[in-house]
């Protein structure tokens, strides 16, 4: 009797393993595979966010074992809205907009850096010679922070400032039209628009962010959800490196991807990526967070910090040494 009952034991034991497996198989993944609710990100037209498009669209996500939801806007200014509302776990944005940000919710971390803009952002202008000729003269922008330290640059070498000239707010992709159609005679804005509302505007770009680290754009997210997401955000992190490489690789697959974002014919892409500094993590490492490189991130910061005080985008004080966190990728 008692053989009997343990040869009943050992079936059942047995049963109960080849359905495990059976189940197993049938749902086509380990039982260690992640059940976390996807990262959703917040992306939007940036030739510095190639490396993240790429990695999108060739799975490299997945395959490093974390979902993600791209919520994609048109006009920048949404993501960092909807950042802000809590909307988004992780946000591409431009530092200087990190700034202003930080001033309305403290918690908010760059933790790696996408690109410094080399070029991709400037200021269209028709029958100017220097700064001081745009006194008077209206100026469309989308009124991004990245944009006013632009302008505010731009317009100290002409001993101006802000109250010498007329804003009018427009999304950048809108101002590069009215300047294209000839309806503003100035215009601050960004790649993918910049070039070419310069070249059918019959206009030129007086001033851009070449050869300077003044808008550095990357990976923000808030404290509460890098520390409670860490190792899913490394492996993020892992997928966009992944994808700047396929982008480095300057293949017609790649090229087509990062067009659709831009909204560009893929022979564009090209240019388009020659007017950013795409890093990958290593670059991370050794050039944005080492504070004895001189593009480093931390002095672009504080330059930030220091100039949105003086033109008032910041009411309240934002300490630019508390704007960054490089431990994942350090850990990297």
């Amino acid at each position: 009797m008692l053989n009997q009952l343990l040869r009943r034991v050992v079936a059942f034991v047995g049963l109960a393993i080849a359905t495990a497996a059976i189940l197993v198989a049938c749902n086509g993944q380990a039982p260690s595979e992640s059940t976390n609710p996807p990262l959703v990100v917040g992306s939007s037209p940036w030739p510095g966010f190639a490396g993240y498009y790429v990695a999108l669209e060739k799975g490299f996500f997945r395959e490093e074992g974390v979902e993600v939801t791209d919520t994609y806007f048109q006009i920048a200014t949404d993501v960092n809205t909807r950042l802000l509302a809590g909307k988004l776990d992780l946000a591409w944005t431009g530092g200087p907009d990190v700034v202003v940000m930080a001033s309305q919710d403290p918690t908010l971390r760059l933790i790696m850096l996408s690109d410094y803009s080399d070029g991709a952002d400037g200021i269209l202008a028709r029958n100017v010679q220097g700064p001081e000729d745009l006194k008077g003269r209206a100026i469309a922008w989308e009124s991004l922070p990245l944009q006013a330290l632009l302008l505010r640059k731009y317009l100290e070498q002409g001993g101006l400032t802000e109250k010498d000239v007329t804003l009018q707010i427009l999304p950048a992709a809108a101002a590069a039209t009215a300047f294209t159609a000839g309806q503003i005679d100035a215009a601050v804005t960004y790649e993918p628009y910049l070039s070419t509302a310069a070249k059918d505007g019959k206009g030129s770009i007086v001033f851009s962010s070449k050869g300077s680290n003044i808008i550095p754009v990357g990976l923000v997210g808030k404290e509460e959800v890098i520390q409670a997401r860490q190792e899913e955000i490394r492996a993020f992190i892992r997928a966009v490196d992944r994808g700047v490489k396929e982008v480095r690789s300057n293949s017609g697959e790649t090229n087509a991807i990062v067009a659709k974002k831009l909204g560009v014919e893929p022979s564009a892409v090209l240019n388009q990526l020659a007017t950013v500094h795409l890093f990958d993590v290593a670059e991370n490492k050794s050039i944005v967070f080492n504070s004895r490189d001189p593009l480093n991130v931390m002095d672009s910061l504080r330059f930030a910090v220091k100039t949105s005080e003086e033109i008032s985008l910041i009411n309240t004080p934002v300490n630019a040494d508390k704007l960054y966190d490089s431990t994942l990728i350090e850990g990297l």
